[in-house]
C-alpha cells in the first residue's frame, strides 16, 4: 500500500513539491476493466514530466496500481460490478510530485461469469499462467494434444488438459487445419431459465484473430468473430501486469435453456477461421 499524499512533496533532495495537480482525470466502467484519461500535465521551466503514478483509493489504503509515461491507463478488473475510485499524481524530471489530481469514479460492467458457475476453465482475472503450456510453450501443442482439448469439468485440471493457446488453421505450427476444444459438464436437470456464456482473453493475433464457432450439444449457436490483439499473447501470460502489451478482449451471450439436458452436455468452441487466441477463462453460468 502506498498512500499519494504521503509522497507529495517526496522528490530529491531539495527538489520541492511540483506545483499544481494533474486535471480532467476522468474513469469510464467498462466490462472486465476501468478506462482512466487525464490531461496532459504542463510543466513549468526546463521539468519535463518523467512519469504518471495511478492510485486506487480505498477505505483500507491507496494502492499504486501503474507508472506510466502516457495520460492513460487501464484497470484490468474483475468479473463484478464494482464502484472503483482512482487519482494520478504527476512525477517531475528533478523526482519532485504533484498533489494528487480530484478523484474520479467508475463502476464497472458486470460480467455473466459473475452469475452462479456451470462449468468454469480458469479464472476471471485476465491471466492464462493457470493454463497447460503457458506462457510460451505453443510449439508442443501438437505433442501434447494430437486430439485438441477435451476437458470434463470438475476432473480435468486446466494446468495439464486446457491448453493456454488456440490455434487456427492460419497456423502453420499446428497443423494449418481447424481445432476444436471441448468442454463437458454434467447437468442433474435441464435448466428452466437461459444460461450464459462467457469468454475472456488475454491476448489474440494482431492481424489474424479469426473466428470460431460456438456449439453446445451439436447444436450451432453463434460464430464469435474476435479481436485484433498484441500477438504477445503467445509468449506472455499476464495482460493485468503493470507495463503489459496484451489486449484482452470478451465475449459474452446468453444460451437458450433448450440447447441444455439432463446428464452430459458438451460446450465445443471450433476455430473456423484465422490465427490462434490466448485464453483468461470461460465458462457456462446461471443467473443469480
Amino acid at each position: 500500500m502506498t498512500t499519494p499524499t504521503a509522497h507529495t512533496a517526496a522528490g530529491r533532495p531539495g527538489s520541492g513539491p511540483a506545483p499544481g495537480s494533474v486535471s480532467g482525470l476522468a474513469a469510464a466502467g467498462g466490462l472486465g476493466a476501468v478506462e482512466l484519461t487525464w490531461r496532459p500535465y504542463r510543466t513549468r521551466g526546463t521539468q519535463l514530466v518523467d512519469h504518471y503514478e495511478v492510485y486506487e483509493l480505498t477505505a483500507a489504503g491507496d494502492t499504486l496500481l501503474a507508472r506510466t509515461l502516457f495520460p492513460h491507463h487501464t484497470h484490468r478488473v474483475g468479473p463484478e460490478a464494482v464502484t472503483r475510485r482512482y487519482t494520478v499524481v504527476a512525477v517531475v524530471d528533478s523526482g519532485a510530485r504533484t498533489r494528487p489530481a480530484r478523484a474520479a469514479a467508475a463502476t464497472s460492467e458486470r460480467s455473466l461469469a459473475a452469475g452462479r458457475p456451470v462449468a468454469r476453465v480458469g479464472e476471471f482475472d485476465h491471466r492464462g499462467l493457470e493454463f497447460a503450456l503457458s506462457p510460451n510453450l505453443s510449439a508442443q501443442y501438437p505433442a501434447a494434444f494430437p486430439e485438441d482439448v477435451d476437458f470434463r469439468h470438475g476432473a480435468s485440471d486446466p494446468a495439464r488438459d486446457w491448453c493456454y493457446l488456440h490455434p487456427g488453421p492460419g497456423d502453420a505450427w499446428a497443423g494449418r487445419r481447424e481445432h476444436t476444444f471441448t468442454l463437458r459438464f454434467d447437468l442433474a436437470a435441464a435448466p428452466e431459465r437461459d444460461l450464459g456464456f462467457a469468454l475472456w482473453l488475454i491476448d489474440s493475433h494482431a492481424t489474424a484473430a479469426g473466428t470460431a464457432e460456438l456449439a453446445v450439444n451439436g447444436r450451432a449457436v453463434r460464430t464469435l468473430e474476435f479481436r485484433g490483439g498484441a500477438t504477445r499473447g503467445s509468449l506472455e501470460g499476464d495482460a493485468a501486469r503493470s507495463g503489459s502489451v496484451l489486449k484482452p478482449s470478451s465475449y459474452e451471450l446468453p444460451l437458450a435453456a433448450d440447447l441444455f439436458t439432463a446428464g452430459e452436455n458438451v460446450l465445443t468452441l471450433r476455430k473456423t477461421s484465422g490465427s490462434w487466441i490466448a485464453y483468461d477463462a470461460l465458462g457456462v453460468f446461471a443467473p443469480e
